[in-house]
């Protein structure tokens, strides 16, 4: 099968330094691999999303000379998709209806004496799903959760075998949100499989989010891409650079500015320092050296490793 991967960033302001490392690992493992490279913008969280946001990172991109082989999609315009893909969830027993809020789920560990760690998610209780003393019990429905079960094993390229029991981690998540948006697991394997994507190259912020993947793709019967997660950049308080604890966004004007930017994520995904004279031929030199280190891939069928137990 042919390589197809992508970059899906979602357009809650520009690109900073965290995000392009993100962004050039899955160019240049497209690249190494002589395949096609796809910019999917992930724009379902309308909240969240700065108007203009999208089209200034598909700018940052061209500028640093990654440009996408296909014109990019926009989740925003997908919800058809994603409302079948909950249909047939439904159909085959694996969603239901929650009627549960934040402070509920909050309520009932704090009653069971778990105090709530910070800047963690409370496992979901099953509260609502359906089965002996769980369900609506009258209750309005709010969002609607996958029934989670099983522990998933995946082979990482980069991080090795890795396991979850997503029950016991997670509980049962969220497809649909109770303020009507799409959740980003459902949207994130409907759209992989629609693209045809065979490899998932992402930051290792989002490796916990692949058994829930996983478990949506075998519930929908679509295949599973492999998966490397790179390596994160750090604020100065060891947290994940990111826009929420202000990271600031790449100025991307002058030659300059783009190969000190390209070369920063070099270093980060441990490239080599490559003497290059600008930044279309720093790019090239940094696709041979990639791919020296990860062009060797087994069969798409054969590379997840995933099995449930």
């Amino acid at each position: 099968m042919a390589y197809r991967g992508r970059f899906a960033p979602s357009p809650t302001g520009l690109l900073h330094a965290g995000s392009l490392v993100a962004a050039l690992a899955s160019w240049l493992d497209a690249r190494a691999h002589r395949g096609a490279w796809l910019v999917r913008i992930e724009d379902i969280d309308t909240p969240r999303c700065v108007p203009g946001a999208g089209e200034g990172i598909l700018g940052q991109l061209a500028a640093c000379g990654m440009r996408p082989d296909e014109p990019p999609w926009w989740q925003s315009t997908r919800g058809a998709a994603y409302a079948a893909a909950l249909r047939q969830l439904r159909a085959g027993g694996h969603a239901y209806d929650c009627a549960c809020t934040r402070k509920d789920i909050e309520l009932y560990w704090l009653a069971r004496g778990v105090p709530h760690e910070a800047e963690a998610e409370r496992i979901y209780p099953g509260t609502c799903r359906p089965g002996p003393g769980g369900g609506l019990h009258g209750r309005p429905s709010r969002a609607v959760r996958f029934r989670a079960a099983g522990v998933v094993q995946w082979t990482d390229r980069r991080l090795g075998a890795m396991q979850q029991d997503v029950a016991a981690a997670v509980g049962d998540f969220v497809l649909h949100r109770a303020d009507g948006l799409w959740a980003y697991q459902l949207a994130v394997v409907v759209d992989d499989a629609a693209q045809g994507i065979t490899d998932v190259v992402r930051g290792e912020d989002l490796a916990d989010n692949t058994a829930r993947q996983i478990l949506l793709q075998r519930a929908l019967g679509l295949p599973t891409p492999r998966y490397l997660h790179t390596p994160l950049v750090l604020a100065a308080d060891g947290r994940k650079l990111s826009k929420q604890n202000a990271a600031m966004p790449l100025h991307l004007v002058t030659e300059a500015a783009v190969l000190s930017a390209l070369r920063a994520a070099g270093r980060v995904l441990g490239l080599p320092a490559l003497a290059a004279q600008g930044a279309a031929d720093w790019l090239a030199q940094a696709v041979h050296a990639w791919g020296e280190h990860h062009a060797c891939l087994p069969r798409c069928d054969d590379a997840s490793g995933e099995r449930a137990r």
